[in-house]
């Protein structure tokens, strides 16, 4: 039995608002479970220097957590510079998202989506993943109503969740209790139609087979089925 009461193969309750921030070009506030994120995404017409006269655009993403998004009170990062941490989890959304856009279709400009956690309960980089798209895609359509780019540039949906090996059962879409006991933990990014984009694993204290790594991949891309879906409700 899992901490969660949940099956080994169910994913948390998922629920996606869209438009929770006035200014920006996309936003949305992902909860799963009661892991909240709130995701923005805003559009600049222009590029990093490396990408200045190349007709491509870029999108890239910044993470942060809230000081009582966590049991205890952490201090901000604003004060303190980021924790190797956060760049990783940043890096991480940032190339998720890219490998769903086409970069050429975008044309010469940036989109920064901003990832900020009110809430944690694990898999705080996964709904980042997961809303950032949301966020990101709701740009692109303002984008595209208002003429300014003449085909989609998002060829593909991208959403990420974690799997992991906890009392020797693997699970699908740890929380905070299974995932600090997990002896194996695992983060899947993959598209919509389960082509994959990232898999971070490693084990914590105990080792996992191949087998074992197949039937986490299997989870996940079980997950996706109720992500892509979330996700496709939000932006209707």
């Amino acid at each position: 039995m899992r901490p969660s009461g949940r099956k080994l193969d169910e994913i948390r309750p998922i629920s996606i608002e869209t438009g929770v921030i006035k200014h920006a070009e996309g936003s949305c506030l992902i909860k799963c479970g009661d892991t909240h994120v709130l995701c923005t995404a805003s559009l600049e017409e222009r590029v990093p220097p490396f990408l200045k006269n190349t007709g491509l655009g870029w999108v890239t993403a910044e993470y942060g957590m809230l000081p009582r998004a966590t049991h205890t009170r952490m201090r901000r990062e604003a004060k303190n510079g980021q924790s190797g941490r956060t760049q990783e989890i940043q890096r991480l959304i940032g190339r998720s998202l890219r490998a769903g856009v086409d970069r050429v279709a975008l044309g010469e400009r940036q989109i920064s989506i901003d990832c900020d956690v009110i809430q944690a309960d694990g898999g705080t980089r996964c709904a980042s993943i997961t809303g950032g798209w949301v966020a990101l895609k709701l740009a692109v359509n303002k984008l595209m109503k208002a003429g300014d780019i003449v085909s989609d540039p998002m060829v593909d949906h991208v959403a990420a969740v974690s799997c992991g090996i906890y009392a020797g059962q693997p699970l699908l879409d740890l929380d905070y209790p299974e995932d600090s006991e997990a002896g194996v933990d695992g983060n899947f990014v993959l598209t919509g139609s389960g082509r994959l984009i990232e898999v971070q694993m490693s084990a914590e204290g105990a080792t996992f087979s191949r087998d074992e790594m197949g039937q986490l991949l299997d989870l996940a891309q079980l997950g996706m089925a109720d992500l892509v879906a979330a996700q496709n409700a939000a932006i209707a």
